[in-house]
């Protein structure tokens, strides 16, 4: 074989780099992770890849050779997705959506279709099929009027980078070699660099690009690295080894501090050490208002490891268990025994605290292996056969479901909670399920617990919430999902950058539609629980209360701040500033009442 030409893999470059040291130089990016981090710099290299063009003797071969990168590949994204399951719920979501999108395109994708057609009918190597047809597809995606998805063009260039990195030998770049307390300085840094990170070993990060609301935002809070994006200018003026503190707190970036630059940062990480064991000695003390209304706080799990940072912060209870853990990196369906061990283990493990777990909740953007027969891509995945829709379709699977979580119910308190319900009919399919595995069980002499788990459903959609009285009357309980019922209001992915800024809880509607549900829950003499990342933020605690709601539910890192909020709160001035907020009709003016309430207390 002979080299004719040269194609650069199309992956961002990083600048030179300075080459005059300077002290104290500050740059002001987004703190998206609080903390502070000071260490020395690894800057990532993303610079370019050449990639060698020629004409192949032997297709076959060639073909073999891609289809082993291919395939290397897609066991290289299964690691990311097993360790993706260890992390926090918010985290290992948002992961998983982007790394499923990546295997799909390495199973038979047009990109990949495209790179074997090339190889065989232009006798092209691989690496250069694979940046010619990455080049094909950028220039069909820019052209595309849906904004949505022309931006997804980034999902193609990294799976192209990956198939080039290992068809080249190049490799991928983890972080496990590099000095204890490292912080990480990149161009850009996507959800699959921070998955390869290790908190006892990188400090934290920066990088040019990024926003509040990205993957990889969620991915630095779960690890608790301090992190800034949005940093322009800054990977052109550090050099490897250079002394860097990254302030998560305020957004900023120091390069080279002076002794004086990094005492005062040392003191002040040292306060947030402080303040952090202060709100850990507040474990066994109730979440009681100053005018003694007690609030319930509960943490959200995903994984059964959860359980001990569950009860480390006084969890009150599962507010929300995703049961989607058990169908995930497989290829079989989780059976009903060991789905039963699962859901027992955790409900034994909060001892006597109640768990709430939730139906399978998965689609065609969050596809389990496992699931595969009865799911297929959709052109809208959030608006497609997802949740409740998937396990009223497959009874089976709901059956399953159903009979681990009866069995479970006998060694503690379980409740069963339905995601993405809309309307009274889907609760009346799900009892008729219910009944029927109920006597499945009874016939076999399998203990369930006396009275039967409670079965309360999701509001996350407008509709939910709008039927919210009517709803009430079907089942024992509401879980408000904030994160989804923004998204559905307000038509916007918070996950998409370019509309991310129309992703607004405090937006008039959002508030008006969580009100509405709480009222209808009260009404009905239910309770009414909220979840999400609104009940983990205590610039949101007053406001919560102040809009009826008693029960919280969160990730669990969040939840002594909430109750240390909920301490300094009188429950009347809170929902005298509720109705206030109520009244309002800009998103702006309400968060101006809010922090000027928050700053009162």
């Amino acid at each position: 074989m002979k080299t004719k030409t040269k194609r650069e893999a199309r992956i961002p470059s990083v600048p030179s780099l300075a080459l005059s040291v300077r002290e104290d130089l500050k740059y002001s990016g987004l703190g998206v992770s609080a903390g502070i981090a000071i260490g020395p710099a690894h800057v990532m290299e993303q610079g370019l890849i050449d990639v060698p063009e020629y004409i192949v003797t032997d297709v076959e071969e060639e073909l073999a050779r891609f289809d082993k990168a291919a395939k290397f590949s897609i066991k290289q994204v299964e690691k990311l997705r097993v360790k993706a399951s260890t992390l926090s719920e918010a985290a290992a979501e948002e992961l998983n959506y982007l790394l499923e999108a990546h295997l799909q395109m390495l199973a038979g994708s047009r990109l990949v279709r495209g790179v074997e057609k090339r190889i065989r009918s232009e006798k092209l190597n691989a690496e250069a099929a694979v940046q010619a047809e990455l080049s094909e597809i950028a220039h069909a995606f820019s052209e595309m009027e849906d904004s949505y998805l022309a931006s997804k063009i980034q999902d193609v260039r990294e799976v192209s980078a990956r198939l080039v990195r290992n068809l080249t030998k190049a490799g991928y770049q983890a972080f496990s070699g590099l000095a204890p307390g490292s912080i990480i300085i990149a161009e850009e840094i996507t959800p699959a660099d921070t998955a390869l990170m290790d908190p006892n070993i990188v400090g934290g990060f920066a990088s040019a690009l990024g926003g509040a609301e990205d993957h990889t935002t969620i991915m630095a809070r779960s690890l608790g690295l301090p992190a800034v994006l949005g940093v322009s200018g800054l990977v052109n003026q550090v050099r490897p080894g250079d002394m860097i503190v990254v302030d998560g707190v305020r957004g900023t970036v120091v390069v080279n501090p002076t002794e004086a630059t990094i005492a005062r940062f040392e003191r002040r990480r040292e306060a947030l050490f402080r303040r952090q064991r202060q709100l850990e000695r507040l474990r066994s003390v109730p979440a009681t208002t100053r005018d003694d209304m007690r609030i319930l706080l509960q943490c959200n799990l995903e994984l059964p490891y959860e359980l001990a940072l569950a009860r480390q912060v006084g969890a009150e209870g599962v507010g929300l268990l995703r049961s989607e853990f058990l169908y995930m990196n497989r290829d079989t369906l989780p059976s009903e025994d060991e789905q039963f061990v699962a859901f027992k283990e955790i409900v034994e493990g909060m001892e006597g605290h109640p768990v709430t777990v939730r139906t399978l909740d998965v689609g065609s953007d969050k596809l389990a292996y496992s699931l595969g027969e009865h799911i297929s891509p959709s052109t809208n995945p959030a608006l497609g056969l997802r949740a409740i829709r998937l396990s009223l379709k497959v009874r089976k699977l709901l059956e399953t479901q159903l009979a681990a979580m009866l069995r479970a119910s006998a060694h503690g308190e379980l409740r069963i909670l339905l995601p993405m319900i809309n309307s009274a009919s889907e609760i009346k399919r799900v009892q008729e399920a219910m009944d029927k595995v109920v006597r499945r069980l009874t016939r076999k002499r399998v203990a369930m617990s006396n009275p039967l788990p409670k079965l309360g459903i999701m509001i996350e959609t407008p509709g939910a919430a709008l039927a919210a009285d009517s709803l009430a009357k079907s089942c024992d309980y509401f879980s408000i999902g904030t994160n989804d019922l923004t998204m559905y209001t307000l038509a916007a992915d918070r996950g998409d950058e370019q509309v991310a800024h129309l992703y607004d809880p405090l937006h008039p509607a959002v508030l008006r539609l969580i009100k509405i549900s709480v009222e209808a829950g009260r009404s009905a003499g239910i309770p009414v629980n909220l979840c999400g990342e609104m009940a983990g933020d205590p610039r949101f605690t007053a406001l919560l209360l102040g809009l009826g709601l008693r029960d919280l539910s969160m990730a669990a890192p969040n939840l002594p701040r909430v109750k240390q909020r909920i301490l300094g709160l009188g429950i009347n001035d809170a929902e005298k500033r509720a109705e206030q907020i109520m009244e309002q009709t800009d998103s702006g003016v309400i968060a101006t009442l809010i922090d000027d309430f928050n700053a009162l207390d």
